[in-house]
């Protein structure tokens, strides 16, 4: 058994992932409008002043399983007015097909434990053409291509930078993060690369008003404090200078309202764009810290970065930093030598190892409690009462607070049940325990609905997907009992069966009026083309 395989059977390797999500503005977590426009509700241009109530984004992202501390990247090419802090997009209104990302990156490399992880971002270094994207989207009819990143021009004669983000763990609670951002262009171009933690804003809502925090150490590093997770400190080579700020939401310039003598979560980016010094915390510390590297890489040049988060107080964290990423490289490569087998052609080993490198990116941390979010938090305003008969209330059993495997990070940072149920069948390949507690966790009374509906996803828990849970969960089976020499899980089924039984039931009372086994509604056709309106209630 390889190295990684046996981390897989190790508890503890989950604990810190690529859970962030890549979008968690316009989301409907977010949503605390009258009308469920979520779109329009948290926009892109406000995400980088409102702290979030229910998740966190950021590019290249990792945090732990509870997404308590968060890590991403913020660039800046002295071009654009805004820090780089999270990927920009259209929303659903404003392209004209649809929501779509704008931006280009890539998951290039996973294992399933996320003891290594490798992904690309293409980083433009002109002014990033927010408005042009904006405004020939909107003009442009259905019948017309789409606007993309690349038509804009940005990318010609090479003028960007591809910035390589890699994560290897050398424990559970140690996490070792590289940074290699190549100038392709023609010419010396200035970039800023902004390491980013910061604490999920648990503290604003009037539940526990417990704050954690972070603070600069005499060597320049971050010292991290919470008291369920304890004490880390993430190291930074070649000691940067430091930012500190509060995850907190910018009411003054979101709503007007007074805050005075206040950090706030745009801080970084007031006072590095902005020069705003008292956007910052003056005293290092707060619930969200930036190192600021500053370079000027020549062109067709790189440089690199390395730091480590660990609770161990190293002495030297970069004296076996290189051993242990080379470590978990190789120990990568056997794992899908392994599991390659058969497979000749080295296109189609990179193919397949790149697309499950997506799906492992794309495992994400979901909370969304409907009760408290359709009646509001005790120290927030009082949400629209239109909320209480509107979307998902009658879902109001509903508590989440766990790792989901998403259909992608950005336009769909929700987990959708036919989905996973599909997902759940690759990952078997992978992972197949991750699988099955995927098909079971959809099952649980605290997702499933006490009629026997699974949630379809966060738009409209009550849409109908397609009956697959059932198949899925005998796929799954059958593949791992292969795997295993012939050895079925036949626990993992009987744990299923009852709820898989119930399920059929509230297919057939609600979805077959014929009474023929020919369930009606859900996606019947081609994903968002079904020739049912899945929305529709059967008569």
């Amino acid at each position: 058994m390889g190295t990684e395989k046996e981390r897989l059977l190790q508890p503890g390797w989950p604990k810190w992932g690529p859970y962030l999500s890549d979008r968690q503005w316009g989301s409907v977590r977010e949503d605390y409008s009258a009308d469920g426009e979520a779109w329009r509700y948290t926009t892109h241009d406000m995400a980088r002043s409102k702290a979030y109530r229910w998740g966190e984004e950021g590019i290249a992202g990792f945090s732990d399983s509870s997404q308590q501390l968060c890590l991403a990247f913020g660039f800046w090419n002295k071009q654009d007015p805004i820090l780089k802090e999270r990927y920009f997009g259209l929303t659903g209104h404003q392209g004209n097909h649809g929501e779509d990302v704008k931006e280009l990156y890539y998951f290039l490399d996973a294992v399933p434990s996320h003891a290594y992880l490798k992904m690309l971002y293409k980083y433009p270094q002109a002014a990033y053409p927010y408005d042009d994207l904006i405004r020939k989207n909107e003009a442009r009819g259905k019948l017309d291509p789409e606007y993309e990143l690349i038509d804009t021009g940005i990318f010609d004669n090479n003028k960007y930078f591809d910035i390589f983000v890699e994560y290897a763990k050398a424990g559970t609670d140690d996490i070792l993060v590289k940074i290699t951002a190549h100038n392709r262009g023609p010419e010396a171009a200035p970039l800023h690369i902004l390491p980013t933690l910061w604490f999920r804003n648990t503290w604003s809502w009037g539940y526990d008003n417990y704050k954690p925090g972070m603070s600069a150490t005499n060597r320049g590093d971050i010292l991290i404090k919470h008291r369920q997770l304890g004490e880390y400190t993430f190291h930074l080579e070649n000691q940067p200078g430091l930012m500190f700020c509060e995850n907190e939401t910018n009411i003054p310039k979101l709503y007007g309202a007074d805050a005075a003598n206040q950090t706030f979560k745009d801080g970084i980016g007031e006072c590095l764009i902005g020069g705003n010094k008292h956007a910052v915390c003056q005293y290092q510390q707060g619930t969200k810290a930036a190192a600021n590297y500053e370079f000027m890489i020549p062109a067709g040049e790189h440089v690199e970065i390395r730091m480590r988060l660990e609770q161990n107080l190293l002495m030297h964290p970069f004296a076996d930093f290189d051993r242990i990423f080379d470590n978990r490289k190789e120990e990568a490569d056997s794992f899908y030598a392994e599991l390659q087998q058969g497979i000749d052609e080295a296109d189609k080993r990179l193919v397949q190892r790149q697309a499950f490198a997506g799906m492992i990116w794309c495992k994400q941390f979901y909370y969304y409690d409907i009760e408290q979010w359709l009646k509001g938090d005790p120290s927030q305003p009082s949400p629209p009462r239109e909320r209480l008969t509107g979307r998902n209330h009658e879902w109001t059993h509903l508590n989440t607070g766990d790792i989901i495997s998403m259909p992608d990070k950005w336009e769909y940072p929700w987990f959708a049940a036919w989905d996973l149920a599909f997902h759940c069948i690759n990952f078997t390949v992978l992972d197949a325990s991750f699988a099955k507690g995927q098909l079971l966790l959809l099952t649980k009374e605290w997702y499933m609905h006490p009629n026997g509906e699974l949630p379809a996803y966060e738009w409209s828990f009550s849409d109908s997907n397609p009956p697959v849970h059932a198949y899925a969960t005998w796929r799954v089976y059958s593949i791992d009992k292969k795997n295993n020499n012939g050895k079925g899980d036949l626990p993992f089924l009987e744990s299923v069966f009852h709820k898989l039984l119930i399920n059929f039931t509230w297919w057939v009372n609600r979805k077959d009026k014929e009474g023929n086994n020919m369930f009606e509604g859900g996606f019947l056709g081609l994903d968002n083309i079904g020739v049912f309106d899945r929305s529709a209630i059967n008569p």
